[in-house]
């Protein structure tokens, strides 16, 4: 199809009002309301689960991830939903579609979080997946295509149950030791999974209809703009490397400045480098370095080694291989210069991944049907979406994040907001069923 012909297509179905087909007949209907205050409600008690002195600690294989899986599968419950629970560790949940043999539609999101976080990465897009999913269950509205509610495993640590879903396992060090401190191999085993059968929780490419996701922010564009909604156009590529560099660990003393050996000067020197590269070249590509650890880490003994991380992201696959290569070339300018060496282990490559074209389109519509303003936005966050961009077309819903906070106790998002954005999700699901 001829771009303009696409484009043209998408705007007629934006503007189009809403028809539903079911068993051949076809009917119009008004744009839906789900119960935004439970979705709400869940949040608050959930609030509860994984909460320490420096935040929300639900992650991934803890206790409290288990604690907050058990509450999740309640919600399913509660629902009339009957779930099960994947060879990775995922959680799922289906209603059957009027269509005899159609691909399901996907959606979901996550409930496990980052160290000291808050309570609305992730769990704002699972309660509101679980949330329409009850809506059409009590208005007895079936759709085409199969309904699946999924909440992904282990999303915090590198995307690892969506992985796994579309076959991206290779791709995932199940030896790596999770922040809980257990590996991800034993971790698998221990949220239910089977780490024998991965093979039987992939899903193939074309096997599913689409997938949506419902999503705070992280940012602060749309509290900024003043939007409702946002229509997220693509998700970034992910980067992650620990970096060590090794120097010579001798007297702060005895030893002059310029037979010094000293990794954590070569180490930040780097970070600088990294900074300044990235920043000279317009575009959205970011890259952060969070963690620095030097040994011995004493006052009084040059540091002989540094463990580092780069976090580098772009919606731009290639852009993200130069600056890969560029950092790596910097590493050995520096190390030449300061008498030391670095050495690269790459932990996490996601892959950029656009939206579709139509499911955006049906996002908008959806806002607008509801009196909602958005705007089309990309998303600078690693999402399970971008996973199952790999296997079907794919799109996400942000709602605002009050002052642009995540990752945070002070992350919080407005009933108000969690709630336009259930019934976006909610209405952009039966826009999906009818493509």
């Amino acid at each position: 199809m001829q771009r303009r012909e696409f484009l043209s297509r998408s705007a007629a179905l934006a503007s189009a009002p809403m028809i539903l087909r079911h068993a051949g007949a076809s009917r119009r209907v008004t744009a839906l309301h789900a119960d935004g205050a439970r979705v709400n409600e869940w949040l608050s008690r959930f609030d509860q689960v994984g909460r320490s002195a420096g935040g929300i600690n639900r992650v991934a294989y803890s206790d409290a991830d288990l604690a907050g899986r058990r509450f999740t599968q309640q919600l399913f419950a509660d629902a009339g939903l009957a779930t099960r629970v994947d060879a990775a560790g995922n959680i799922w949940a289906r209603i059957d579609g009027s269509q005899r043999d159609a691909t399901p539609i996907i959606i979901g999101s996550h409930v496990d979080s980052v160290t000291d976080g808050g309570n609305f990465d992730g769990p704002v897009g699972s309660f509101a997946a679980i949330e329409v999913a009850r809506t059409l269950k009590e208005r007895g509205e079936a759709l085409q295509h199969p309904l699946d509610v999924v909440v992904w495993a282990n999303e915090e640590g590198g995307t690892v149950g969506s992985k796994c879903a579309v076959g991206e396992v290779a791709t995932v060090n199940l030896d790596a030791v999770a922040r809980s401190g257990v590996s991800i191999r034993e971790g698998i085993g221990r949220i239910g999974g089977d780490i024998a059968r991965l093979e039987t929780a992939v899903r193939r490419k074309g096997s599913v209809h689409c997938y949506l996701e419902l999503h705070i922010e992280q940012g602060g564009t749309l509290e900024r703009t003043g939007r409702d909604i946002g229509t997220v156009i693509g998700i970034v590529g992910l980067r992650w490397y620990t970096v060590t560099v090794t120097g010579f660990a001798n007297h702060a003393g005895t030893t002059p400045m310029d037979q010094r050996q000293d990794a954590l000067l070569a180490a930040s020197k780097f970070a600088v480098a990294l900074n300044e590269t990235v920043r000279a070249e317009p575009g959205r590509q970011v890259v952060t370095v969070g963690r620095m650890i030097p040994s011995p880490n004493t006052q009084n003994v040059i540091p002989g080694r540094v463990e580092t991380s780069i976090d580098l992201r772009d919606l731009d696959e290639a852009k993200l291989d130069r600056f890969a290569a560029r950092f790596r070339q910097i590493a050995s300018e520096i190390g030449q210069s300061t008498g030391t060496t670095f050495e690269f282990q790459e932990l996490i490559r996601s892959k950029p991944a656009m939206s579709d074209d139509r499911l955006m389109a049906a996002i908008d519509a959806s806002a607008d049907s509801l009196g909602l303003s958005s705007q089309r936005m990309p998303s600078g966050a690693g999402h399970d979406a971008q996973e199952l961009g790999l296997i079907c077309p794919m799109a996400m819903i942000f709602v605002p994040s009050v002052g642009g906070i995540s990752h945070s106790p002070r992350e919080f998002t407005k009933a108000k907001d969690v709630a336009n954005g259930v019934d976006v999700l909610l209405n952009a699901v039966r826009r999906a069923d009818t493509l």
